[in-house]
């Protein structure tokens, strides 16, 4: 668990007199206590993209194709079990940028596995 050096504001009286207690933060002013895990959850901004297994991507995962994938507007179809490496998270509705034999594709992530 990742304690941070300066806890943050209490959610109650607002007065930066907190410190962490276990697995919470207590304030010493007012003493109102909350988890120290939903900081963590805060933090982290990053997308989140699940494969077809329900596994989570990150940038820079092998991911392995499930389907064959037509390529729109060309004759190159995409095989299943085609590995693909070093994917990068984007937004939108293909969440995953990465690199094949076919050239740069943006692909869903429903078609994919993490390798």
């Amino acid at each position: 668990m990742n304690i941070n050096t300066n806890p943050p504001k209490c959610p109650a009286c607002q007065e930066d007199m907190s410190y962490p207690d276990g697995s919470n933060y207590v304030c010493a002013q007012c003493g109102h206590e909350w988890p120290i895990a939903t900081e963590a959850e805060e933090v982290e901004t990053g997308l989140i993209v699940k494969d077809a297994n329900g596994n989570l991507l990150a940038d820079g995962d092998t991911v392995i194709l499930i389907k064959d994938l037509k390529v729109k507007g060309s004759p190159t179809t995409l095989k299943v079990g085609t590995k693909i490496k070093g994917i990068r998270l984007v937004s939108g509705d293909h969440e995953v940028d990465c690199k094949t034999e076919a050239g740069n594709m943006l692909l869903k992530a429903c078609f994919l596995k993490k390798a």
